[in-house]
This record gives structure tokens, C-alpha cells and sequence, in this order.
């Protein structure tokens, strides 16, 4: 059913004639005209019978009006549920308990305002691109181990968040008493992380990492969540595991674990925004505009620090590498 005559039928009821319908649509009588003839052949009934007073609904008209506003309702409701800027932002961010997912609380919580839909997908790099290429979702974190020249046509990255590492252990570990730990002094020690997946950039990250400091990643054993993994770090006085600086993770009180970061070098994790170079979602920018800056904040103030150099994989590798 063509929207725009539905339109003229409801102006010409409210109006009461046709020249006063034309002039609230900006178009011609005869325009109007049209269109009404139109409708009434395609709902094969008489819609307006028309006077020197000017056009009167017919009982088939009477009948119709309620559902043509409703029908004009439904048409505004459907274009403003995809209209840039008025349906929620769609983010991936891999994991809520990781560094995306803790700036991305922080975007909303400085722009409330912007209206988010916050998703998880199961996917590498390359499944989030197709996600994203594909619509599906307007933007996700990922490392982003190919170079620019690789990505399909149409997507752009921007490095957003270079993640630093600490070292989880319990309370009897030998390192638990350290205020800092340099990656040199885990060799020999068993980090643990099961269900970690062989492939995808996370895989190629750590497979890196250890390669290039002599580490035993041990990823072996089945997955019964984070919170049994904890457990059994808690425990123990050689298991250790490593989490990024901004992650979350919480653990009862009597389990004392202990968060340390790592040290000369500092052992980075850099992610990027990912996004479709046509998508023109308002909230993307402003999102992408955050996240440049708070990577900027987080930049001066390592400087300022006098942080030790960084490592980061080849593929990422945008700072100093280890002395």
C-alpha cells in the first residue's frame, strides 16, 4: 500500500476537502486527486463522497481512518528505529569483563544520553569484521594483527587501548609477596590458561609472548569458568595466570589473591576500534572521539611516570621494545 496516498487520505479527512489537503502536503489539488483514486481502486471501495462543503468520509472511510493513522504511526516508528542517531549504538566488546567493556561503561557514564546496545560475540578478529562489514554491528575491539593494506574494503581501525599485563596469584605463590614482576622472572613458572583457543590473534598474542621471554603457557585442562579457575589459583602455590590491568574479576575475601603488575619490560595487549568507514551513526564518532582521548590521558600520564619500556607483538608493535 503506497504510504504517501494513505497520507493524502488522512490530510483530506482531516482537512475536509481536497485543495485544503493539497496546501498542508505542498502539492497539487490533482495530485491529490490522484492519489485518492488510486487508493479506492486498490481498496475497491469509495472513500469520500464529495459537496459544496467539501469532502465527506463515506462509511468505508469512517472505517479505514483509524487504521491509516496507525498505519502512519507504524511508518515513523520503522524509519526512526533506523535512522542514524535515534536506534542504540551496537558494540562488541568481546568480553564484559575486559578492557573494552570497562570503557565502554565509562563512555556511557560520561555521555548518558547516548543510548547503547553492548553484545559479546563469539568470534576472532576476521568473524568481527564480517559482523561488522555485514551491519550487524556498528563497532567492536579487537587486536588487529594484519596489516591496513589486508582489511576488506570499507572497514577502518584505530588503536584504542594498549592493555599492560599483571600477574594473578594465591597467597603461597613464590612471586605473591612482589610489588612488581618482570617477565623475565616468570620463566619457569606455570601460567595457567585453559580453554585458551589456538587460534585466532589472542592465540598468536600469547604464542608471541611466551616465544619472545622463555614462558610456559599452559593451556591444558577443561573450562569451568572463570570463577572455578580462581579458585584453584587461590589454592595453589604454583599456579599463576595473567589478566589485563583494567580487566574484573572478583573473588571472595579469604582467597587473597594478589594483582601484580609487570614490569621492565611492560608486556602490552593493543586493541582496536573497529568500524565500517560509511557508518553514519552519530554516536560512533563521539564514541570514537572518547576513546582517542583516553588513550591520549592514559599515554601522558605513563610518560610522566617514567613507565619502562613496552612490549608489544610484532603485528602491534608501536613502542619500545625490550632492551
Amino acid at each position: 500500500m503506497d504510504l504517501d496516498a494513505v497520507r493524502t487520505f488522512v490530510a483530506v479527512a482531516d482537512a475536509g476537502q481536497f485543495q485544503g489537503a493539497a496546501d498542508t502536503l505542498s502539492i497539487t489539488q490533482q495530485a491529490v486527486s490522484k492519489r485518492i483514486a488510486t487508493l479506492e481502486g486498490e481498496l475497491e471501495v469509495r472513500l469520500f463522497t464529495r459537496s459544496a462543503r467539501g469532502a465527506q468520509l463515506t462509511i468505508d472511510g469512517q472505517a479505514f481512518l483509524p487504521h491509516a493513522r496507525e498505519l502512519l504511526r507504524a511508518a515513523t516508528r520503522a524509519d526512526a528505529s533506523v535512522r542514524p542517531g535515534r536506534r542504540a549504538l551496537r558494540v562488541d566488546v568481546v568480553n564484559r569483563r575486559i578492557a573494552p567493556a570497562v570503557l565502554l561503561q565509562d563512555f556511557y557514564r560520561a555521555h548518558p544520553e547516548i543510548e547503547l546496545d553492548v553484545v559479546t560475540l563469539d568470534a576472532d578478529v576476521h568473524g568481527a569484521m564480517t559482523a561488522v562489514e555485514a551491519g550487524s554491528i556498528d563497532a567492536t575491539f579487537h587486536a588487529v594483527p594484519v596489516p591496513d593494506l589486508h582489511l576488506p574494503d570499507g572497514i577502518e581501525t584505530s588503536p584504542v587501548i594498549d592493555e599492560p599485563h599483571q600477574l594473578l596469584v594465591g597467597p603461597r605463590h613464590a612471586l605473591a609477596t612482589a610489588r612488581a614482576v618482570a617477565p623475565a622472572q616468570l620463566v619457569g613458572h606455570r601460567i595457567w590458561m585453559p580453554g585458551l583457543d589456538a587460534r585466532g590473534e589472542v592465540a598468536s598474542y600469547y604464542e608471541e609472548l611466551a616465544a619472545a621471554f622463555g614462558l610456559t603457557i599452559d593451556v591444558v585442562g577443561p573450562v569451568f569458568g572463570n570463577e572455578t579457575l580462581l579458585a584453584e589459583i587461590a589454592d595453589s602455590s604454583e599456579l599463576a595466570t595473567l589478566v589485563g590491568e583494567r580487566s574484573r574479576y572478583l573473588w571472595p575475601d579469604s582467597y587473597d589473591l594478589r594483582r601484580i603488575p609487570l614490569r621492565d619490560p611492560v608486556p602490552i595487549y593493543p586493541m582496536s576500534l573497529i568500524w565500517r568507514s560509511d557508518n553514519p551513526h552519530p554516536a560512533l564518532a563521539r564514541l570514537r572521539d572518547y576513546l582517542g582521548a583516553r588513550r591520549a590521558d592514559t599515554g601522558a600520564m605513563a610518560d610522566s611516570a617514567n613507565t619502562a619500556a613496552l612490549w608489544l607483538p610484532q603485528w602491534g608493535q608501536r613502542s619500545a621494545a625490550p632492551s
